[in-house]
């Protein structure tokens, strides 16, 4: 074999087909993420086993999908640290630590991707910046800050590469300030070539093209003092056959519409897919999914590029499932929009009014009396965990789930709100335990020429992993229980399973290696689930006892797994009866407490690798706690510092802690949340009927 195989396969969609390599994220251009590899099939799916395993004991969060170049295996773990493994033993060739460091380290929990492309690997970091490596050695070949290093952009999302250049976006609109771009930069030195941002900013400073002109008209107010948003922190697709770039966009800054664009509008181009000159970065068309988006409903999970029969007639098209719950096909050339059915509990709107593309909205969907209870909530239908097609079997793998979304602006006038640190998305936050019920999640076949499912298979928990599909007709996925999964294409019926002794939500991929196939994955618990506290925590993987491993498989694998500690699902407290707790500080450090929610988890229920506060000796001490939350002690363990903090700010988290832990849900406050839950949905049927 040789190093530019995978650069053909970049280079000429037709080289794709042998499927030898994975050399970027969702493999090909076109991002479906299926393989033409079929030596692991439903006849041999019962022979395969574990080829070798990697415990990555020195970092946390393990959300990529690995790529695969001529027998070695490249992946970011934690903060963007880049292993090159072989893909046939497992040995460790090569590790590259940017060493991110800082503020922005509060903000996402590491890499969800990379790619390779001319013997490079391509990265980008949570700080801002993108590097490329060489391949065979781990050399930094260039390095270039893509964000400013003060503002609250970062970049967790995958490089693409395509015609000789980078492109890479960003993240940050949840962290107010923040107007979105994409930036193009060539791929052998570094050098930016073209920069093309998602949402007008401020009018009297003149606007850098037709295209932000033509969005500033349809936003009010002065969106500008509040960033706009509009981030492209995940999804980009380059297609080939237009040589265009096609941007999946994101939500609003601050989310809420009314204080954004008080005045009303669409606010182009937020939760949009938005086709770029891939030469130039010239806008060409886009189609908006969420008009005056208000939910947090972002565009920016994968858009796959096809070919399916419309009418009896072949159509190169665009199939997107954003997070608002419904699925889309587009036509490429043109934008237009073809379908869009739902996909699983949609109460915000109706349907898609096909002769504009608009949504039909509920009457109180926008929490026009000051709150609402919809379907979904922020977390979407759909999230960045990637689907994939089957161009054999004509269907489109997703990883759904349903859950609501509480939102609530009150005491939020648009006349005198500011954004402030402690009020960026323009809502009440959330401070309480999740029910362990309040989210399920399946893996939905989705025919996208019909608009109708073809099975749907309930999954465990409310979050689980990307999935791939082969010409073996097999499907793969990791999930929150600890399980790799292969299933049936065709049925969705489970035909093969391995305990991987950790929960993912990383997205498999496979390769073939002299002949033989292989399947890899990445396992551990950690990024978004740790948000979700008592939700994660339910699959027991709620401390750093669990393992993160790279886990290859092939037939007839015999290797054995290193054993792990079984799930546990409680959680040993400690507690001091000397510390009595001060409501009123606790009050206060339950707002303090907002910035380690990320990590830590709602309510200080722990879902993932960071600690359970509860469990930790640490806020018992108020010297301890101080250094390694204000002065960042372990800093180089994952814990950013938080110098702005004052001694107030610090006693009054200890305190919050404190009452969390000694927290028991009373029956009264049980039958209090069901009353809430109940008033809640009432309120919005009346709104529908336009009675409130």
């Amino acid at each position: 074999m040789i190093l530019g195989a995978a650069q053909a396969v970049l280079a000429d969609p037709a080289l794709r087909d042998d499927g030898a390599n994975w050399p970027a994220f969702g493999r090909g251009f076109d991002e479906q993420r299926y393989s033409p590899l079929n030596q692991i099939d439903k006849r041999t799916i019962g022979r395969l086993g574990l080829a070798w395993s990697l415990e990555l004991n020195d970092v946390w969060n393990v959300s990529t999908q690995p790529v695969a170049v001529d027998g070695v295996l490249y992946f970011a773990a934690g903060f963007s640290v880049i292993h090159a493994v072989n893909a046939v033993t497992g040995e460790l060739l090569w590790k590259y630590d940017p060493k991110v460091r800082g503020r922005k380290m509060r903000m996402a929990w590491g890499s969800r991707g990379m790619t390779y492309y001319d013997g490079k690997v391509y990265a980008g970091t949570q700080d801002g910046r993108l590097f490329a490596l060489d391949a065979k050695t781990g050399a930094l070949v260039w390095e270039t800050l893509t964000t400013e290093a003060d503002d609250n952009r970062y970049i967790t999302g995958a490089p693409r590469a395509f015609n000789g250049k980078i492109i890479i976006g960003h993240g940050g609109a949840d962290f107010g300030h923040v107007r979105g771009y994409v930036t193009a930069y060539d791929a052998n030195t570094g050098a930016q070539l073209w920069r093309w941002y998602v949402v007008p900013g401020n009018p009297a400073d003149g606007f850098e093209n037709a295209a932000m002109a033509m969005a500033a008209k349809t936003w009010t107010g002065e969106w500008w003092k509040y960033g706009g948003g509009g981030t492209v922190w995940n999804a980009i697709t380059y297609d080939p056959e237009f040589n265009r770039v096609y941007l999946g966009t994101g939500n609003g800054s601050p989310w809420n519409h009314k204080l954004r664009s008080p005045g009303g509008g669409d606010n182009l181009f937020l939760c949009s897919v938005v086709a770029l000159d891939a030469d130039t970065g010239e806008y060409v068309w886009h189609y908006q999914t969420t008009p005056g988006e208000s939910w947090d409903y972002n565009s920016s999970m994968d858009m796959v590029l096809a070919t399916i029969a419309i009418d009896g007639a072949p159509r190169k098209v665009i199939l997107h499932a954003p997070k608002n719950g419904f699925f889309y096909v587009i036509d490429r050339e043109t934008g237009k929009l073809i379908s869009a059915e739902k996909i699983g509990k949609v109460t915000w709107a109706e349907r898609i009014d096909l002769a504009t593309g608009r949504p039909v909205e509920i009457r109180g969907a926008r929490y026009e009396n000051g709150e609402a209870l919809i379907w979904p909530g922020s977390g979407g239908v759909h999230n960045w965990h990637p689907m994939a097609y089957s161009p054999d079997t004509g269907l489109t793998y997703i990883p759904v789930r349903e859950m609501a979304g509480y939102y609530n602006d009150e005491g939020r006038d648009p006349k005198t709100w500011q954004m402030t640190p402690n009020d960026v998305l323009g809502l009440r936050g959330f401070f309480d335990d999740i029910p362990k019920t309040a989210g399920t999640s399946a893996l939905l076949a989705w025919n996208p020429v019909t608009q109708k499912a073809a099975w749907r298979v309930p999954t465990p928990g409310a979050t689980n992993g990307g999935v791939l599909v082969t010409r073996g007709g097999l499907v793969f996925q990791g999930q929150a229980d600890g399980r790799f999964i292969a299933r049936d294409a065709d049925t969705g019926a489970e035909l093969w399973s391995y305990d991987m002794g950790v929960g993912t939500q990383a997205p498999p991929a496979t390769y073939a290696v002299d002949g033989r196939q292989y399947v890899t994955i990445l396992a551990g618990w950690a990024g978004a689930p740790m948000l979700l506290g008592s939700l994660s925590a339910q699959h027991g993987w709620v401390g750093r006892a669990y393992p993160r491993r790279v886990l290859t498989f092939a037939l007839d694998g015999h290797a054995q797994l290193p054993p792990s500690p079984p799930p546990s699902t409680t959680v040993e407290k400690v507690d001091d009866p000397s510390f009595i707790v001060d409501p009123a500080l606790a009050e206060r450090g339950k707002h303090v407490y907002k910035d380690c929610v990320i990590c830590h988890g709602t309510a200080v229920v722990a879902g993932g690798y960071a600690p359970d506060l509860r469990a930790s000796h640490v806020p018992l001490s108020a010297s301890a706690f101080a250094a390694i939350v204000r002065d960042g002690a372990l800093e180089n363990r994952g814990m950013p510092a938080f110098p702005e903090l004052s001694d107030q700010d610090l006693e009054a988290l200890r305190h919050y802690i404190r009452e969390r832990a000694r927290y028991e849900p009373s029956f009264a406050a049980q039958l209090g949340a069901l009353w809430n839950y109940l008033r809640l949905l009432v309120k919005m049927q009346l709104a529908r009927w336009g009675l409130i």
